[in-house]
Parts: C-alpha cells; structure tokens; sequence
C-alpha cells in the first residue's frame, strides 16, 4: 500500500514556484545595478537614514503604503455604492498624492537588498507603478464624467495593487527584506560569561570573529585596552561587522555601510534600523570573557583601570 500523499498536499503553490523562479533569474541585473546605483547617489544626506525608518526602530515603507492602499480600498468599497463615484475620486486623489513618497522609502530600501531580494522588488514596483497608472486613469475619467469607466479602472487598479502587495508580503516574510537579522541573538546565547580568547588574540582596533553559542562574535579592543563586542553578523541583512572597518568608536558594515557604534551596539547610520545586541566585557587572567548584555533603552558603561568593560553594577558582581 502506497503512503505517498496527493500530489495537491505535497507540491508547492505555483505562485511560490513562480516567484523562486523570479528570485534566481539574473537577466534583469544590469537594470537593477543601474537603478540601485542611482537610488544610492541620490543627495539625500541625513534624510536616507530618515527614509530607511531608523528613528522608528524599523523600516517605514510599510508604514507609508498603508495610506494609498487603504484609501484605494475604501474607493473600491464606495464604488459599490450609487452615486458615491466623487467621493470614490477623493479617495484615489488622496492615494495618488500618497503613493510617491511610499515608493520613495520603499526606493531606498529596495537599493540596498541582495540581488535576489531586489529581483522580486523590481517587479513589485513595476506591479505598484502599473497600479498608480491605472488609478490615475480611473480618476481622469472620474472628471471627465465617464464614471463607469473609471469604476472600472479603480477596481483593476486594485486587483494590480493587490498583486504588488503580495510581492511586497514575499519580500517582508519570505525574503526577509527589512527583518532585524540580529533578533534572535538573544534568545541563542547562553546566560553568564564565555571566553573568547587571550587579550593577545585582539590586536588593537581591529575587528576579530568569535563564536559564542553558535552565535559570531565581533571582539575589538582599543589602543587603550578596553574591549567591546557585538553580534557579529548585522541587522540589516547579516553582512560580517568583523570584515569591516573601525574609526572613532564604531564598526561599519562591508555590504551596505550600516555603523554601529561599539560601545553599546546602536545604530549610528543606516540601513540598519535595529541595533546590534552588545556585550558585556571583562579580562580575567589574560583571558577575554564576554557576557550578552540585557536590551535596555540606554546603557552607561565603567570601565575599570585593567581596561575592563562592564554595565552598571557588573563591578559588583564580576569578582576578580
């Protein structure tokens, strides 16, 4: 007797298969490079990292489009209803008006994903931007007096805009675009303090890969001696603080130059929008020892005169 399962319960959903086949496709690359590279030199300054969402703790694209989707929606749901086709127009206004800046900090994030994730991306912007078309038609023809056709341009414009929206869904929940890649740090690394090496192993100021519970380490300790560690693998997609560079207390990222700042682990500059888990650090013996540091909104460091590093009241309790 057979106990293989229907093929209906064992084969995977052909728009999964689709979209896999989407993401290993590399024929549209020199578009994507093109237009990442442009995102990227856009004079932004200080507004990218506003863009990113930094200050919110996490990306602010989904935010944004909450504003043309759900006005969109509720023209749709107005467009079922007789003689409510200028309210309906109002609504697809304000989601027009709305749709550029969500696509702007949708732009920025999308310029500093890997190739895969932004090969999905691309075609979720050109699904938002036939979207956009489609509505802006719907609302000429609002004006114009041609309710029905512009009825019928909102509710394909929909349809498009939903399409999009699951793209974006696979590149949030499938792909992880835009997921904090350190949060599960604290939740591997084990309580108390773990050696990581002879002091003799960190030559100063540069960044040096330990493991920690299976979880990388970056260890650097400062001319002076005192000695910082973060999870090593960056938040915003997991590239190797311990490859890159450090200048005036901080570590920047090699694949997309997030900064972090060494001695507490915060985010400096984007695209990371989540901090790096920190650790408390000690010399014992000649010995380096670190121990995760518990999140709180802000954490005073003392050091000791051996070069030390512990949180408040760690001094208390570390013994020799």
């Amino acid at each position: 007797m057979s106990t293989s399962l229907p093929h209906s319960r064992t084969g995977q959903n052909r728009a999964l298969t689709l979209l896999d086949r989407l993401e290993r496709e590399p024929r549209a690359d020199t578009l994507i490079d093109a237009i990442s590279s442009g995102v990227r030199s856009l004079p932004l300054g200080r507004g990218r990292d506003v863009l990113h969402g930094r200050w919110l703790g996490h990306p602010v694209h989904p935010v944004m489009v909450q504003v043309p989707i759900g006005s969109w929606t509720s023209a749709a749901v107005l467009d079922l209803l007789p003689g409510r086709s200028r309210e309906a127009g109002l609504l697809i206004g304000l989601g027009l008006a709305a749709a550029g800046p969500a696509a702007l900090t949708g732009a920025v994030d999308w310029a500093e994903l890997h190739h895969e994730q932004q090969r999905v991306g691309l075609v979720h912007a050109l699904a938002n931007t036939a979207a956009v078309g489609l509505y802006s038609a719907s609302l000429v023809c609002r004006v114009r007096g041609r309710t029905a056709a512009g009825r019928a341009l909102g509710f394909l414009g929909l349809t498009v805009a939903s399409a999009g929206g699951m793209l974006g869904g696979h590149l949030a929940y499938r792909q992880a675009a835009g997921a904090n890649h350190a949060e599960d740090v604290p939740h591997v690394v084990g309580e108390g303090w773990h050696r990581v090496g002879d002091v003799a192993d960190f030559p100063a100021g540069r960044p040096v890969r330990r493991v920690v519970d299976d979880v990388p380490v970056v260890v650097v300790r400062e001319a002076g001696g005192t000695v910082h560690a973060l999870a090593e693998r960056c938040s915003h997609l997991s590239g190797p603080l311990s490859e890159g560079t450090v200048t005036d207390g901080c570590v920047e990222c090699p694949w997309h130059g997030s900064v972090f700042r060494l001695s507490d682990g915060r985010n400096v500059r984007g695209p990371a929008t989540a901090p790096q888990p920190a650790f408390d650090t000690r010399i014992v013996d000649g010995h380096v020892e670190v121990s995760l540091r518990p999140p709180e909104p802000e954490q005073h460091q003392a050091h000791d005169g051996d070069g030390v590093t512990r949180s408040p009241g760690e001094r208390d309790r570390s013994g020799p």
